[in-house]
């Protein structure tokens, strides 16, 4: 029995742990999916309210924010422009989905699909895309963005950042 107690003590320690985030995200009204956005129009986001649907974070700024919604009207929410990418890769409805972006020129929420993207930001999860209404020279669009996502070619990958940024 007293080989035993270590683990029976661990196993308490983390169910209390568990459970104090549990209740945690609870009592703070965390949404990670937000339904009934039958209009697939952009959500009004609130700040420390949204969580992140692909690393789980709580959303803090809009300045790198993404939303998909399906067309059953079931919003998800993204921090860095990379992660909804990230998170749709798998989903059987990633052709069917409207995403909206935050766009970084103009403050305004834009179709991903048609904005245009820098590739060399500091971003939330460091994949390093900042979404634009206008365009510049040195910006790529929204079908390159997420093929370099898909292949690894972002900031988070150390021989990707060095020649990005020149180093």
């Amino acid at each position: 029995m007293k080989k035993l107690a270590p683990f029976f003590i661990i196993i308490i320690i983390v169910a209390i742990i568990v459970g104090l985030f549990l209740s945690i995200a609870s009592t703070q009204g965390m949404i990670v999916v937000k339904e009934g956005n039958l209009k697939r129009v952009p959500i009004d986001m609130e700040l420390n309210i949204y969580q992140d649907s692909d690393c789980g974070m709580v959303i803090e700024d809009l300045e790198y924010a993404s939303q998909v919604i399906a067309v059953d009207g079931k919003s998800w929410f993204f921090h860095d422009h990379g992660g909804f990418v990230n998170w749709l890769k798998d989903k059987k409805f990633q052709d069917d989905v409207v995403i909206w972006v935050m766009s970084k020129d103009t403050k305004k929420w834009i179709d991903a699909k048609m904005a245009f993207y820098s590739v060399n930001e500091i971003t939330p999860m460091g994949y390093g895309f900042g979404a634009y209404e206008n365009k510049n020279k040195n910006f790529i669009n929204y079908e390159t963005m997420k093929l370099r996502v898909l292949r690894g070619e972002t900031m988070a990958n150390p021989l990707i950042r060095k020649r990005l940024l020149g180093k």
